[in-house]
């Protein structure tokens, strides 16, 4: 009974100890090292290279996440036949997105981009802020880390819209859904934060008709997926003055170019696709239990939706 790992960032020494901590019968391997392949029934992977599980690992039983979305997964057009997904939940992985979330509404909504720009330039002028009653915020995307990003703004104050999908019912939050619930929920908002997953449904949803449902001068946060933007038609939004600003941690391709315009535009704030990462001393005791379930014969949690492509 082996898990094999692989991760482009993750410190693989910190994720074996806590998975041998959890589960000390568990032979864990990095993705590098040798040994019997046949052996590993487990996957906990971050992009592995194409067509590489099911030529290497003819007796996966299961394939796990190191992100919260499978897209990077679903890419292989030559995947495990059978072996399902199990997407990457875990309280601190969700509690990373929702401070993300929260740092850059309050950020928006305090207008700390002016009062920067006022700083550099040694103006001081007093900007008025209403308080978080007044001002509107709209999620795309109410799966867990929505859910729970809406949670905290709601203990604000904050009124608060959400689109997803399928109809959703949650206290305080003003819930609409499917195309046709999208243009009055964006007419609504004056931050929009979008933790959609990508899909081809989804592939390039942010863009100049989204945009031009909006309030004039409304914020955009992109902590979901490159794939989700027309990074042409914000920059275009960000011009007209109908974006007043966007918070982007995802982009079409990563790492940025160094040439992008994003990285010397005034209104555009750029991470590193770091607003919410598994952290191996949490997330390693979910995977475990899942493990455990499948011991039992029960049920796996979290499965992927392959037809839903999340």
């Amino acid at each position: 009974m082996t898990l094999i790992f692989k991760s482009g960032s993750d410190p693989w020494q910190d994720w074996q100890k806590s998975l041998k901590d959890a589960m000390p019968d568990l032979d864990c391997r990095d993705w590098d090292d040798t040994g019997d392949d046949d052996a590993v029934e487990y996957a906990l992977v971050w992009k592995p290279p194409l067509g590489e599980l099911r030529r290497r690992f003819r007796n996966l039983k299961v394939i796990f996440s190191l992100g919260a979305g499978v897209d990077h997964l679903l890419v292989d057009p030559d995947l495990p036949a059978g072996v399902p997904i199990v997407r990457m939940v875990e309280p601190e992985l969700t509690r990373g997105m929702t401070e993300y979330v929260v740092l850059h509404v309050l950020r928006y909504h305090r207008l700390i981009p002016a009062l920067e720009d006022q700083q550099k330039r040694h103006v001081w002028n007093v900007l008025p802020t209403p308080t978080a009653p007044k001002r509107r915020v709209g999620i795309m995307g109410l799966g867990v880390i929505g859910q729970d990003s809406l949670r905290v703004l709601s203990a604000l104050g904050f009124a608060l819209s959400g689109w997803s999908r399928t109809a959703k019912s949650i206290p305080d939050v003003t819930c609409y859904h499917g195309r046709d619930g999208l243009s009055a929920f964006l007419a609504e908002t004056e931050v929009l934060v979008c933790l959609l997953p990508y899909t081809a449904e989804t592939d390039n949803i942010l863009n100049r008709d989204v945009f031009s449902c909006l309030p004039q001068g409304a914020y955009l946060i992109n902590a979901g997926r490159g794939g989700l933007q027309d990074e042409d038609d914000i920059l275009a939004a960000l011009e007209s003055g109908q974006l007043a600003g966007a918070t982007l941690d995802v982009f079409r391709k990563e790492p940025l170019p160094v040439g992008h315009a994003f990285w010397d535009h005034t209104k555009v704030t750029i991470t590193p696709h770091n607003a919410g990462t598994a952290q191996h001393w949490s997330a390693a005791k979910e995977v475990i239990a899942n493990i455990r379930r499948i011991q039992k014969g029960q049920a796996l949690l979290n499965i992927a939706d392959l037809s839903a492509g999340y």
